[in-house]
């Protein structure tokens, strides 16, 4: 029996998240060994390769000029910044917190959105985004016994990668999702090898360190083929909250490879920012749902 466009982008997202946190797992992994600029350099080396072989077989590279264009540099720039917090928080903070804190993304592209580029939130939203940053001191623990500078650049992260979503609102369509891609690869692994000599400088390299790196860099690679196919194939309110089934990864990844228990901040937390997540959703899907009720003169009144 064939899937529904729904059913198919539901999968797509539930997939993409999968392939985001193995690679999260698998960096996580080599953290003690290698510095966070060496980590950015090969493994973004890795996708670079990946995503230029399968440009060109699709026949999907761009000309350079259309990637030298202020948002698309923007968005790159946000991205490397985005990488660089995120891989100093990842072998601080157990998985599973920091894939918590990650569900909070929605709700700051939410926020960004009213902010920056004046779309109309309302009193219910606003309070689910009050409410769900509120889930995030609770995982993060903002006391003396409990919290960490790891957390705050999780957080960070959170802020420069909703930065990068909204500068992608914004890119012209018809510029390919794999040349921005490639590039971005290919900026974030040279940045890797530029800021390699602030954190400790080179140190050596294992086989079975590069392979997992490897490894990381194809979970990546299918993580955003997976995300940009599941954003073009039904409807993104259906698909959407499926991103949070990362969290179930998580967890049960760090508990199997790192020992990490979730304690019952990070579950409370987590609960209230994804509860925070869709009921945004919901609200989001409710706004679309009564414009389009009102552009269309065929509608029911």
């Amino acid at each position: 029996m064939a899937l529904s466009d729904n059913s198919r982008g539901a999968m797509l997202m539930a997939v993409s998240m999968a392939g985001f946190t193995f690679n999260d797992a698998l960096t996580k992994s080599v953290t003690g060994d290698l510095t966070i600029g060496q980590i950015m350099f090969i493994r973004g080396a890795f996708t670079t390769a990946l995503v230029y072989v399968v440009a060109r077989k699709l026949g999907a590279l761009d000309h350079i000029r259309n990637i030298l264009q202020p948002l698309i540099l923007c968005r790159i720039a946000f991205e490397t910044i985005a990488a660089i917090s995120f891989l100093m928080a990842l072998g601080q903070v157990p998985l599973a917190n920091v894939s918590a804190i990650l569900q909070s993304l929605p709700l700051a592209v939410t926020l960004g959105a009213a902010l920056f580029l004046g779309e109309p939130v309302g009193w219910r939203r606003w309070g689910a985004i009050i409410v769900g940053f509120l889930g995030v001191m609770i995982i993060i623990q903002p006391g003396p016994e409990g919290f960490t500078v790891a957390s705050v650049y999780v957080i960070f992260s959170v802020i420069t990668a909703a930065g990068r979503d909204l500068v992608t609102r914004r890119i012209d369509r018809t510029v390919s999702s794999l040349t921005v891609t490639l590039f971005t690869a290919a900026s974030i692994s040279i940045a890797g090898l530029l800021i390699t000599p602030l954190f400790g400088g080179w140190q050596p390299v294992s086989a079975w360190t590069l392979g997992k790196l490897a490894i990381a860099s194809v979970f990546l690679f299918a993580g955003y083929q997976a995300v940009i196919m599941a954003m073009r194939v039904g409807e993104i309110s259906f698909i959407a909250p499926f991103r949070y089934t990362s969290l179930l990864w998580a967890v049960a990844l760090g508990m199997l490879f790192f020992d990490e228990v979730p304690d019952i901040w990070m579950v409370i937390g987590a609960t209230v920012v994804i509860g925070s997540g869709l009921y945004t959703f919901y609200r989001e899907n409710k706004r679309k749902a009564a414009l389009a009720s009102k552009i269309d003169p065929g509608s029911p009144a």
